[in-house]
């Protein structure tokens, strides 16, 4: 995933998390989900027209279309305020690829550190499946909060150390990311477990997610 995209992938994620734990109404969040979607849409198409049909290229612009598609459903979701168990269902299917991508970071990319971040986004995106697809609104704080602070661990900071040339990867580095992501998500669940801030509505719970 390219550095400038990435850190929009950090930014959209930050304001749907925002959204799931009630700090912004969900319509307010879909102008970002709509430029942001069809940046990750129309940047890989364009990469996939210029790869000459170079397979890893082609593998490396597929993972952006999850996102775009996400981002999308999520704004129609938000403005029209349809139910969203389809997206649920998608976000299961995303996970699911998510899964086989960090894999193959692991294995023939050879980026263990990305590795680690497609599997944290598997984990995310589950989530989304829990809360919509089979409507676990008690799950739905500890989502947003995980969200908000995957936001910065798997798009703001990993994009800012591209944009400055200071990215490693490595076994280390790719334990790292993986226990920060644990924590996340233990501190996640920890502020929905205090409310904090509060419920989110029926509304935001039905029409809200992110990846």
């Amino acid at each position: 995933m390219g550095s400038v995209g990435l850190l929009y992938v950090g930014a959209v994620l930050f304001i749907n998390g925002l959204m799931l734990v009630g700090l912004i109404p969900g319509k307010s969040a879909a102008i970002l989900n709509f430029f942001v979607g069809t940046m990750q849409v129309i940047f890989p198409t364009l990469i996939i027209l210029q790869a000459n049909n170079d397979p890893a290229v082609i593998f490396g612009a597929a993972g952006l279309y999850l996102f775009g598609f996400t981002y999308l459903y999520v704004g129609i979701l938000q403005v029209t305020g349809w139910p969203g168990e389809g997206l649920g269902w998608f976000s299961l299917f995303v996970a699911i690829c998510a899964v086989i991508i960090g894999v193959i970071q692991f294995t023939s990319v050879n980026d263990p550190v990305f590795g680690s971040i497609w599997l944290i986004w598997a984990v995310l995106w589950f989530m989304f499946f829990l809360v919509l697809g089979l409507h676990k609104e008690t799950l739905t704080l500890a989502t947003g909060w995980f969200t908000i602070l995957v936001s910065f661990l798997t798009g703001t900071i990993p994009a800012f150390l591209l944009l400055l040339n200071r990215y490693e990867t490595g076994g280390g580095s790719a334990l790292i990311m993986a226990v920060a992501g644990a924590i996340c998500l233990a501190v996640a669940f920890f502020l929905a477990s205090r409310g904090f801030p509060h419920t989110s509505t029926s509304e935001d719970t039905a029409t809200a997610t992110t990846a």
